[in-house]
Order: structure tokens, then C-alpha cells, then sequence
């Protein structure tokens, strides 16, 4: 994988719900290994975008381009829906903001992240779980919880075991919903940490939907700031925040200078 071409193509995506926009007319490439933040307020269609990316919703016009390992660029909403789940169980990821969205509650932990391997044809229950156990530990979960259940685990648990969940196929982008939405301070800071660990780790290219923006400047290195469904600002994270060109993003920063 060349880290010269873009692993995503993503042009003039739209989105509209009758005379109401999602989003409208969004355009951007995603490098490998790249951390891109959608920032915006609530409503501001950082959602919608997210949803139009990763499959879980159709654009009303506009292409998503994927390049595969193989080195071929395909449109991922020309691909067959079986095509698509393959992929959402391989190269990508999703994390959500409500662990309980992305995890099998009444199953253990450890059957959680076997899950995503099982999907790929694995069958040795004993590599699995090996696999399983060497993840929870990654993401700072105890080996001896491997058997219980998520809904025996506090929401910082739930959401690291996610992300293990998640990262176990080695996949090459994830898609984050405000990742540490809805955590107390000092869990968010933890799980910050973790994430930025993995990502620099793994080389992993990620789209991360946030309406905090020190989360933005912690873990992105670009940023697009999105408002009434458009584009207003795109640009490296530092720049953004530090040198805000569009009012409405400088609206933004100063609202988060002055709390």
C-alpha cells in the first residue's frame, strides 16, 4: 500500500431527507494512516456524512471510492450489499458512540471479538480465543474477563472492548461516532490515549465524528468543519483551531476559549 495514493476518494456526496440536507456536496481524499475529524455542531450534518461513508445510509448523489488491497478502486455503493459486508467485517471498522450499538450484549467478551475472526473462516477455538484474550489486553481489559458478559462491564469497558471488537481483522479504516461521548473526563482521557496508541500503532486511517474539539486536536491530523450540511472550513487540525478562517468555525473555537 502506497502511502502516495489516497485509500479514499469521497466526491460531492450528498444527502437529503425530501427539502431538508444531510449533508451537500462534500468532497475530500483520505491518505493511509491519516486521522480526518468531522467537527460540527449538533445538526450540522457531521452524522449524516458519516453514515453516507460507511454504507450505513445512501447518498442521494455523489461516489464513494475505495481503494482495496489489491490495489483496485472500487465504488463502494456499486458494490453488491455482500461485497459491502465483507468489507465492513475486513478493512473496516465502526466504532459507535453507544458501545451497546456495536457489541453482542448477552454474549462474552471474548466471543465479542472471536466474532469478527469467525466472519473471516476461522475455526480453531483455540487460536480465537488466544486472539481474543491478546486484544482485551491491547485495550486494557483484564484476561480474566475474557468470559464475562459486556453488560457486566462500566461504559469505558464497553467501549474499549468495541475497539477491540473492532481492530481485531487488522482492518485498515474505522469510522468513530464520538468515541467518547457520553464517558466521564477522566475515562475519556483514558480512552483518548488508547485510541491515539492504536491508531499510531496500527497505521490506521480513521474518519472520527466529534462536536469536542480538543478531542479533534488530540487524535486528527486534518479536519473538516461542517455546517447546515456543508463544508465551511477543511484543513490541517492545528491550523484550523489555532488559525480559523471561516467565521463560523472561529465562532466555534471561541465558545471553547471562553468556558
Amino acid at each position: 500500500m502506497s502511502a502516495d495514493t489516497p485509500l479514499l476518494k469521497v466526491r460531492s456526496v450528498s444527502r437529503s431527507y425530501g427539502q431538508r440536507i444531510g449533508c451537500a456536496d462534500v468532497s475530500f481524499d483520505l491518505w493511509p494512516g491519516e486521522v480526518l475529524a468531522v467537527v460540527g455542531e449538533s445538526g450540522s450534518g457531521k452524522t449524516t456524512l458519516l453514515n453516507c461513508l460507511s454504507t450505513r445510509l445512501m447518498p442521494s448523489s455523489g461516489s464513494v471510492v475505495y481503494r482495496m488491497r489489491d490495489g483496485e478502486w472500487r465504488d463502494i455503493y456499486r458494490m453488491s450489499e455482500a461485497e459491502r459486508r465483507v468489507l465492513m467485517r475486513t478493512d473496516w471498522g465502526f466504532v459507535h458512540q453507544n458501545p451497546a450499538d456495536g457489541l453482542r450484549m448477552t454474549v462474552s467478551a471474548g466471543a465479542n471479538v472471536g466474532e469478527r475472526l469467525m466472519a473471516l473462516g476461522h475455526r480453531h477455538y483455540g487460536d480465537i480465543r488466544a486472539s481474543a484474550v491478546d486484544w482485551l489486553e491491547r485495550v486494557e481489559i483484564a484476561p480474566d474477563r475474557v468470559d464475562d458478559q459486556p453488560r457486566a462491564f462500566s461504559g469505558g469497558m464497553r467501549q474499549r472492548l468495541q475497539i477491540a471488537r473492532n481492530l481485531v481483522t487488522d482492518p485498515r479504516l474505522v469510522f468513530m461516532d464520538e468515541p467518547t461521548g457520553g464517558l466521564d473526563v477522566s475515562v475519556q482521557a483514558r480512552l483518548l490515549d488508547l485510541l491515539r496508541g492504536l491508531v499510531r500503532d496500527l497505521g490506521l486511517a480513521a474518519i472520527v465524528v466529534t462536536h469536542d474539539l480538543a478531542v479533534a486536536r488530540l487524535l486528527s491530523d486534518r479536519m473538516i468543519v461542517m455546517k447546515d450540511g456543508r463544508m465551511v472550513e477543511h484543513g490541517l487540525t492545528d491550523r484550523v483551531l489555532d488559525d480559523p478562517h471561516a467565521p463560523y468555525t472561529q465562532l466555534l473555537v471561541s465558545s471553547i476559549l471562553q468556558v
